[in-house]
């Protein structure tokens, strides 16, 4: 979509609609998202040769957005004495220490059957009864967001995210907190591990077994649904000339007899729901036979049935690129991309043995990954959009109010993303968000007559004196004079725009449109000093609420401003 175009899509959705709506129908999303794949469209540089080009805020701003969510001062800092290769190693090689499970923040309003006092973890008590599961899923939600607020500068809380769109589940199909737990855990366990070792792990994960109906698929009566997911979504895809329906029916008779151990939070293997017979694959896996096993014995089919999957190992890796491409680069794989980047990543992949750490690397150093086409051309998620907003403008957290006020305002992010049409721990079925995979649309389904308005009337109230509501005690906001004094030089309205842009936008913005945003700054007024002077007063008395409120009008009139725009939802 070209900037002209993107504009016209943006500017025409600031009309309200209810919630719920066939977002297809939507006539701006009708009338200005893709109705077809674009068609020649041109790479400037489709390699993976390593960059050796400039390497200044521009390309770490983009690699920060892309691997992490939202990009702060300090993050950027961080980088400055770095190479691009040494900003990729430390983002992708970062081993943060797991994070504290979520914890009891619900005792004052409902207190926790099975005693887990407040502050505490729950995730090794009892199921107690639906109204504690009901407070515990939410405080898996505010623990989620936490998460992301609080990263270090690594890509763990990315990928993580990454592997729950690829992994579906559902914790509104599955409604245990108990059960949800572990699975995000074993996501975080393998974010930047094996690719053949997570999907094995998933299989028996008791939340995709649910999930899936593994828990139903038993020798007399077998379920096909994690068998046929296991080959289209999770390791070869969907298409001609691939798995059989007599596949998934095999495979579904080799994973019999995985259940969930109603006394724990883990799976057990019975060999007594277990088909022990031969199972017969067609002749795309080369006719091979997966001989079954008795007893406890049958758990191991399920190395054999990977390893047969795996043995397909260049279908299975680029399907898992293209995956990996639409998630962190561009939705749009044309020939070029599939010879050039895709190919290659699977590779690597294969090369690696299905470790994903040297995938990661060989794309974020690519020259690809830094051509001009690739940058700026992503709109961002819900999750990015609300958590890069509180990242970028420093929003604090109410953590001296205490544990369920700052539980709460992370569940405000949490409601915020969800009414823009992402709600994490649920995505919308088994295949994830639209955003990921509906062609033509892809990302361009974030935005819509439904969620602008939503989007901009948020960053409206963050960047203003009141806030979000979150409690009586606190509100989500940014305190516009704070965020700008850890910029370079905020008494220069030159160089405080660059640098709000800087962190904003990723699209480079006209002169014309430099001199708007100097406006508010100077109030109507042509001369630079016009502010200078006004910042100077205030840093000089800053306990005069004059001069405080003179500032703080005026920066809050051109951040509200920048945020309005159609860049600001590009990454």
């Amino acid at each position: 979509m070209c900037p002209k175009t993107r504009r016209g899509f943006l500017d025409s959705l600031f009309t309200s609609r209810e919630k719920k709506y066939d977002i297809l129908q939507d006539p701006l999303v009708k009338k200005y998202a893709n109705q077809k794949s674009p068609l020649g469209f041109k790479h400037h540089r489709a390699s993976l040769s390593a960059y050796t080009g400039t390497w200044g805020d521009k390309q770490k701003i983009h690699l920060l957005r892309r691997t992490m969510f939202g990009v702060s001062p300090a993050t950027l800092n961080a980088l400055s004495s770095m190479t691009m290769s040494q900003a990729v190693d430390v983002i992708i090689n970062a081993a943060p220490a797991n994070p504290t499970p979520p914890l009891n923040y619900y005792e004052n309003v409902y207190a926790d059957p099975t005693l887990v006092p407040l502050g505490s973890t729950w995730v090794n008590a009892g199921f107690g009864d639906t109204t504690v599961n009901f407070y515990r899923l939410l405080s898996i939600k505010g623990w989620w967001i936490q998460n992301i607020l609080n990263q270090s500068l690594s890509i763990e809380e990315k990928m993580i995210f990454f592997w729950h769109n690829y992994f579906v589940t559902e914790s509104k199909v599955v409604s245990q907190a108990l059960i949800q737990y572990p699975y995000l855990d074993l996501l975080r366990q393998h974010a930047l591990g094996n690719f053949k070792q997570l999907v094995k792990e998933i299989t028996k994960n008791p939340m995709m077994l649910l999930y899936l109906n593994g828990h139903y698929n038993i020798k007399n009566s077998p379920d096909e649904n994690y068998a046929r997911e296991l080959q289209e979504l999770f390791t070869l895809g969907k298409g001609t000339n691939l798995w059989t329906e007599d596949d998934v029916k095999a495979a579904a008779k080799v994973l019999t007899g995985f259940r969930v151990n109603s006394t724990s939070t883990g799976y057990v293997f019975s060999p007594a729901q277990h088909d022990s017979g031969n199972k017969v694959f067609s002749a795309f896996y080369n006719n091979h036979v997966v001989v079954g096993q008795p007893g406890a014995n049958g758990e191991n089919e399920l190395d054999d049935l990977l390893n047969m999957i795996f043995n397909q190992d260049t279908t299975v890796a680029k399907h898992f690129c293209r995956r990996l491409y639409r998630f962190f680069i561009y939705y749009d794989i044309d020939t070029i991309i599939e010879n050039d980047i895709i190919s290659g990543l699977a590779q690597t992949l294969i090369n690696n043995n299905w470790d994903v750490k040297p995938v990661l690397s060989q794309l974020f150093k690519s020259d690809h990954f830094y051509d001009t086409n690739t940058m700026d051309c992503l709109i961002r998620t819900p999750l990015d959009y609300y958590t890069g907003m509180m990242k970028t403008f420093v929003v604090d957290m109410p953590g001296s109010l205490g544990l369920e006020e700052e539980y709460k305002a992370y569940l405000k992010i949490a409601s915020l993303c969800e009414q823009n049409g992402l709600e994490i721990g649920s995505p919308p079925s088994v295949s994830g968000w639209p955003a990921y995979y509906q062609s033509p649309q892809y990302h361009e389904m974030w935005i819509n007559s439904d969620t602008i308005p939503k989007r901009m009337k948020n960053s409206d109230d963050i960047l203003s004196t009141n806030g979000v509501y979150v409690t009586s005690n606190f509100k989500l906001k940014c305190d516009v004079i704070q965020f700008v004094q850890t910029l370079s030089d905020p008494s220069n309205p030159d160089t405080l725009i660059d640098d709000c842009l800087k962190y904003l936008f990723a699209l480079t913005i006209s002169q014309s449109k430099k001199d708007e945003f100097k406006s508010f700054l100077l109030s109507g007024q042509a001369q630079n000093y016009y502010w200078t002077n006004a910042w100077n007063d205030y840093i000089t008395f800053p306990s005069n609420t004059t001069y405080e409120g003179i500032v703080r009008s005026r920066l809050q009139n051109m951040l509200v401003e920048m945020c309005r725009m159609a860049e600001y939802h590009l990454s």
